[in-house]
């Protein structure tokens, strides 16, 4: 991923490449039919970087409190491709409300689901 910066952030998505890892932290608060195409643009390059070293690829909501329907296909288009990549997806931080809204639209079956760094720790080592 040499060509790629190891850290980059823009208004809509904050990158962080770390050993065999991708964490993908959307700036929210909303994510919807303006912001996902800038924050689908921002992160396949990584992936794409990525190749097959992939392990994990985070997603973390933490500041994300709406979803519209576009915004949950950036979260399926990135996941599959991870999964291609063979990384393991992985969603972070996901407020009550929106695991409610992914779990209606079977999102939560896609990715594994850490409520709070212990968890992600946890999923991280295994």
């Amino acid at each position: 991923m040499s060509e790629l910066p190891a850290k980059k952030t823009t208004t809509h998505v904050e990158i962080e490449v770390r050993s065999k890892l991708l964490y993908v932290k959307f700036m929210g608060p909303q994510v919807g039919q303006r912001e996902s195409p800038i924050i689908s643009q921002e992160v396949e390059p990584y992936l794409k970087a990525a190749g097959k070293d992939l392990k994990h690829f985070i997603v973390d909501l933490k500041s994300v409190n709406f979803m519209s329907s576009m915004g949950v296909g950036v979260c399926i288009a990135l996941r599959n491709k991870a999964v291609a990549a063979g990384g393991k997806p992985i969603l972070f931080g996901t407020s009550p409300e929106l695991v409610k809204l992914l779990a209606m639209m079977k999102i939560d079956q896609m990715y594994k689901l850490a409520k709070d760094q212990s968890e992600l720790d946890m999923l991280l080592r295994g």
